[in-house]
């Protein structure tokens, strides 16, 4: 597991992004942001004496990442998702505290520039986040000494004599005590608000000018003042795209096409702040038009979904867009507006969802790649695009059961997986059981008219495969492909390899079987224990006063084993069994 997550990790980008690390069942557990994400990805799978990392890897089946355009954005997003998803191993960020935004409240005579971390609908003008938080205090000083716009919360015009001390260190032009007329402050207001907007263009070009000429004079600490004041601009100039201070709702579309496959990036902005991504990936014939495949694909994308934002932004116009606003907007009940978005903070957020796409893209022609190898090496039809894995587990023949485990585009598919008690068979045979299994699962398919798979691949040698084989022509799906997979040696047996083919050890064919197999024997493993776990369980109950068959099989039904019994409290044992025989249980397990 370590190995294929270390070679995955060394396959990331070395880009700005966040990463996830996902269990099998998809739970994000741990979220960060990465300068680069090969290298922080990478550095996890090093020596460490860190139990938190090692808890984290333990539990990891797999390692997904978002790019951004910066570290900043990526900062952003990591605070978003991790509000969202709250992993358990993330214990910052999960409380509701956000990055600061600076607040101008434009309504009064002499507005104040103050440090918030709430944006409210309140007349006021808001700019940021700031990340890291300092660059907010850093900025409202700049905005002080330069603009002399106040900070502080007084009544303007009020009962001061006399400014207090920030007027004396040249960071307020005191309209408190009428040293500024309002026109003149609203002046600086004005421009005040350039500079935050970022149209700083004239102010850089005279900063660079001082810059440079201190550093001639090798006044090198006033050089150094302004170089840092310099960066501060052009960091307030990097306005974040993935936040917005306006709470806009809107679904951000990337698109790719690539062949005959579509690759889709979607990010859900709620309330300013981007919450959430989903990725589409689907094939597509050549032929139809990229505009009429956009247009079935929003249809397909909103048609069930309740969640309608108040915009949509599209890299391009689909077919029919008119009717597909009307068709939203009849939904929602409210006007919805589609946007293809030509420059500007909109852009570039669509710039991003393609990246994306592309990154999308990628990662399933990747994941394709054994499976075209796979049709090839053993002359398919069709691409193994969803293969059914089967296992057998028992002890002895004791508590036989079989696993079935879906895997699609070489993921697993949990799903769609099943477990199976084997009831035809007595003792230890292993090829009868999994004859039993074979001829359920299919005989099934055959009645709700469902789709098969692409290919079936047992756990075992010949006999597992020639046992599936028999079972699957007399129920007239002899033209299933079937291959199994023989341990130790790691033989893939098919009916036109009888002597079974030897891949290399690391050919990502042998490698996806493999993770197959090993994925249905876990599922088997876990469901016999279960089942052995629950016979030993009841076991222990025979011979107590009250409790017969049937009662013994409403505790099985209700408990998994003793421990969970001696937890329980005697009402709870009375409300399944009855006050006496619960009683009888009690002192039994107490006696033991």
């Amino acid at each position: 597991m370590k190995d294929r997550l270390r070679k995955k990790a060394q396959s990331l980008p070395q880009k700005a992004g966040i990463y996830f690390f996902k269990t099998q069942t998809g739970e994000v557990i741990y979220i960060g942001k990465a300068r680069s994400l090969r290298n922080r990805v990478k550095s996890y799978f090093q020596q460490t004496s860190d139990a938190k990392i090692k808890k984290i890897l333990s539990e990891t089946w797999d390692v997904d990442f978002i790019l951004t355009d910066s570290t900043k954005e990526a900062a952003f997003l990591e605070n978003n998702f991790i509000r969202q998803h709250q992993p358990k191993y993330n214990l910052r960020l999960k409380d509701d505290k956000s990055f600061p935004y600076l607040k101008m409240t434009l309504r009064e005579g002499f507005p104040a520039l103050t440090l918030t971390r709430r944006v409210e609908e309140d007349g006021a003008k808001y700019y940021g986040p700031y990340s890291p938080a300092h660059r907010a205090r850093q900025t409202s000083h700049l905005i002080t000494k330069y603009f002399g716009v106040r900070t502080c919360q007084e009544a303007v015009p009020g009962k001061r004599k006399r400014p207090c001390l920030d007027y004396d260190l040249k960071l307020c032009s005191a309209p408190c005590v009428s040293y500024i007329s309002e026109q003149d402050y609203r002046e600086s207001v004005e421009n005040a608000r350039l500079f935050l907007e970022g149209k700083t263009e004239k102010l850089l070009s005279a900063l660079k000018k001082k810059m440079r000429a201190a550093a001639t004079r090798q006044e090198f600490e006033q050089a150094a003042h302004w170089r840092d004041l310099i960066h501060t601009i052009e960091e307030i100039k990097q306005r974040p795209k993935l936040i917005s201070v306006r709470k806009e709702d809107i679904d951000i579309f990337g698109f790719i096409r690539e062949n005959e496959y579509v690759a889709v990036y979607v990010f859900y902005m709620r309330a300013g702040r981007v919450i959430e991504s989903e990725e589409l990936y689907f094939p597509e014939k050549e032929e139809t038009k990229v505009t009429e495949v956009l247009y079935s694909c929003l249809m397909n994308f909103y048609t069930n979904r309740e969640d309608i934002p108040d915009k949509i932004l599209l890299p391009f116009s689909p077919e029919r867009k008119e009717k597909l606003s009307k068709m939203l907007s009849k939904k929602r009940r409210k006007k919805i507006e589609i946007t293809i978005p030509l420059k500007g903070k909109y852009k570039k957020l669509v710039d991003l969802a393609r990246t994306n796409a592309e990154i999308l893209m990628r990662k399933k022609s990747e994941a394709l790649s054994p499976l075209e190898e796979a049709k090839k090496i053993f002359e398919l039809k069709a691409l193994p695009v969803r293969i059914e894995g089967y296992d057998i587990s028992n002890t002895g023949g004791d508590e036989s059961v079989g696993s079935l485990v879906v895997f699609e585009n070489g993921l697993p598919q949990k799903n769609d997986y099943r477990k199976y008690k084997i009831k035809s068979v007595e003792g230890p045979n292993d090829v009868a059981s999994l004859q039993e299994v074979i001829r359920r699962r299919y005989t099934r398919l055959l009645q709700e008219k469902a789709a098969f798979p692409d290919l079936i691949l047992v756990d075992g040698g010949k006999g597992q495969l020639n046992a599936a084989r028999t079972v699957l022509k007399e129920l007239g799906l002899g033209h299933l492909p079937v291959v199994s997979l023989a341990k130790k040696e790691e033989i893939i047996f098919t009916p036109a390899h009888k002597n079974g083919i030897r891949l290399d050890k690391t050919s990502p064919v042998l490698m996806l079987f493999q993770s197959i197999r090993d994925e249905s024997h876990r599922f088997a493993l876990s469901f016999h224990r279960m089942r052995r776990s629950k016979k030993s369980f009841a076991s222990r109950l025979d011979g107590i006063t009250g409790i017969g068959q049937k009662r013994k099989n409403a505790l099985l039904a209700e408990y998994n084993g003793i421990e969970e019994i001696e937890k329980a409290s005697i009402e709870e044992l009375s409300a399944i069994i009855g006050r006496k025989a619960a009683q009888s249980l009690v002192d039994k397990l107490k006696a033991e």
